[in-house]
């Protein structure tokens, strides 16, 4: 008699075996992974007309493998290790067998916090978060993300640091913006000129491949007379992938638009956009930064990157991320704002992909202006190998043959 756990498999073999082909996916991985994992998607559309219900899709090995539809997008991540060409099979499978587990996005008491199973990701604050006890209320904010966790659990980010209360994780705001002839800056918060702040939901998902949030997000201008006026709006995505091998993806998406008939200009200024303020566990000593230029700690700040590596000792171990920027950004390769190792006389720890660090940028009512980030977090070392891996397929998807 057949054990439970081999009848099992034994019956989902059979039901594979009649279930009728729809396509085979050749995904070519013959750029260097480097052992990364691969997200990938395809679109269903000229494929098959079946109910996303009704379709499965087998791995290499012949089981089933997690996938998430989106827009009849079907999406899913290749394993690290995977040889340079993996082969996938799209099959029509009424009663359709998909891995049970969920990277899940879940909202509360103003905090919406992505989890694995109960290994903590990534960390959204939708909250009004005020400063310590004693300290300006002007540096209150709201929409960020702090804790971003490590894969084994270090916070790599930290919030209202003594020396900079208006640094919260990681943020989005600009610094100089000349709006109806008025200078508002959203960055310091001490100033009372402006401030970015969340305002709703869009969407939340949950899913067997990645958890993801939009959020709309306002840059507001705060006037002399008491007044405020939203002067951007924010459609900020968050898509984070689910772990493997001591790591994991999450894509950062900003798409700009004015919020009024006025234009909006965000001025050349030495930070703005994308910062982030790391964990006070670093140090000069005990932390590292690289870009894909080869630029150090030293030398990083002022320098244009494709790439920039943040990682060190935290926690009893080694983490950090690595901080990859589109092609399609504007100020493409964009400038960097990284703090010198002498900062606070310490050493403490500051990146931010700027792209008006070095030029002015015009933003008009009736058009979209987006900024697209991919972020990977990880344990251990992290190589330019690995970074420049990363990179490619961020960049430069893997390409996918469809046979029918």
């Amino acid at each position: 008699m057949l054990r439970p756990t081999l009848l099992a498999l034994f019956m989902i073999t059979c039901t594979f075996a009649r279930a009728q082909h729809i396509a085979t996916f050749n995904v070519d991985l013959s750029r260097p992974t480097n052992g990364l994992s691969v997200p990938v998607e395809v679109d269903l559309d000229p494929i098959t007309s079946l109910p996303d219900s009704a379709i499965q899709l087998i791995g290499p090995d012949r089981s089933p493998v997690a996938y998430q539809i989106e827009d009849r997008r079907i999406h899913w991540v290749i394993p690290g290790g995977t040889q340079k060409t993996a082969r996938y099979e799209l099959i029509h499978q009424p009663h359709t067998i998909i891995p049970t587990d969920s990277i899940r996005a879940i909202a509360d008491n103003g905090e919406l916090t992505i989890l694995n199973a109960n290994q903590h990701l990534l960390r959204y604050v939708y909250k009004t978060v005020y400063p310590p006890a004693g300290i300006d209320t002007a540096y209150k904010k709201s929409g960020f993300i702090h804790p971003l966790w490590s894969p084994k659990g270090q916070v790599l980010t930290r919030i209202q640091a003594p020396d900079h209360y208006h640094h919260y994780g990681v943020w989005d705001p600009w610094t100089h913006i000349l709006y109806k002839g008025d200078t508002v800056d959203c960055w310091n918060l001490k100033d009372r000129k402006g401030t970015v702040r969340f305002a709703k939901f869009v969407s939340v998902v949950s899913g067997p491949t990645y958890a993801q949030y939009e959020t709309l997000q306002e840059h507001v201008a705060f006037h002399k007379d008491g007044g405020e006026e939203v002067m951007l709006n924010e459609l900020q995505t968050v898509r984070v992938y689910r772990p493997a091998d001591n790591t994991y993806l999450f894509d950062l998406t900003i798409q700009l638009n004015c919020a009024t008939q006025n234009p909006v200009l965000l001025l050349a200024y030495r930070y703005g956009g994308v910062g982030w303020r790391a964990t006070e566990e670093w140090n000069k000593d005990n932390s590292e930064i690289l870009t894909s230029e080869g630029k150090t700690r030293t030398d990083a700040d002022g320098s244009k990157a494709r790439w920039c590596i943040v990682q060190g000792a935290v926690g009893g171990d080694y983490a950090g991320a690595e901080m990859m920027s589109s092609p399609t950004n504007y100020n493409y390769p964009e400038p960097l704002r990284v703090w010198p190792l002498n900062m606070n006389g310490r050493g403490d720890v500051y990146a931010n992909f700027s792209p008006t660090k070095d030029l002015d940028w015009p933003l008009y009512p009736g058009h979209d202006y987006i900024l697209h980030y991919r972020w990977v977090v990880f344990n251990g070392h992290f190589t330019k190998e690995k970074a420049e891996s990363a990179w490619s397929y961020f960049t430069q998807p893997a390409k996918i043959t469809v046979t029918k």
